[in-house]
């Protein structure tokens, strides 16, 4: 079978790391795991993965700081995997520029489309960065001035990953996400259901699904009081 691409896995429950790295590979992925924050970071930079999908609450270094590192230092995407969906757990998984977020528990089948659909999107932004590079502006110089220096390949590398994500995607992906996890569907059933909300009330995709992520962060809000 022809490998999809190269994914690390991260979660400190050894059943859920056992499920997700199986099923992964058995969808066509090469899977790298780790049960602790501190291997994920060694793993990924020996291994290089092209994309990180990452538990968020555990002991040690958390999801976060491990999806902080891949962002500064490797350039890694990530999505997170989580059973939480507080107002403050939201707000970092948006402010650290995730890829997706997944709300436990889902089965393996969930969580597939999911990975697959971030690969997808990382793709099509690679080929739109590639595209921009070698078409140059009709009204720029074909050779830059002697005196301008070209960037070099540290510098293009210290680009965070996370200029190339959408945050009409970003959002939506939450939100998918969130349907998901409260009415146990999977991830184009979320979304045929969130287009059917917005048709209904009169919404864009986007209006509705901030409308939902909202929602969530007041309903949060209110749990903690």
């Amino acid at each position: 079978m022809t490998q999809k691409g190269k994914i690390l896995v991260v979660d400190d429950d050894r059943l859920v790391l056992a499920t997700l790295t199986h099923g992964l590979a058995q969808a066509g992925y090469e899977v790298i795991d780790a049960d602790n924050g501190d291997d994920a970071i060694l793993l990924a930079r020996q291994h290089k993965p092209e994309l990180a999908l990452l538990d968020i609450r555990m002991e040690g270094k958390s999801g976060f700081d491990v999806a902080a590192y891949l962002r500064q230092y490797c350039q890694i995407p990530f999505m997170f995997l989580s059973a939480f969906a507080d107002e403050a757990t939201i707000k970092q998984v948006k402010e650290l520029g995730a890829l997706t977020y997944l709300i436990k528990p889902l089965d393996i089948q969930q969580i597939v489309p999911a990975v697959e659909a971030a690969f997808a999107s990382q793709a099509k932004a690679r080929a739109q960065a590639e595209q921009a590079v070698v078409a140059p502006s009709p009204l720029a110089p074909a050779t830059p001035p002697a005196d301008q220096a070209a960037p070099t390949a540290s510098t293009a590398a210290s680009l965070p990953h996370t200029s190339a994500i959408d945050p009409l995607e970003q959002t939506v992906a939450l939100a998918v996400g969130i349907v998901m996890h409260r009415n146990s569907l999977d991830r184009r059933q979320a979304m045929d259901k969130l287009q059917q909300q917005a048709q209904n009330e009169g919404r864009t995709l986007q209006a509705q699904c901030e409308r939902l992520l909202s929602a969530q962060e007041v309903l949060a809000g209110l749990g903690g009081t």
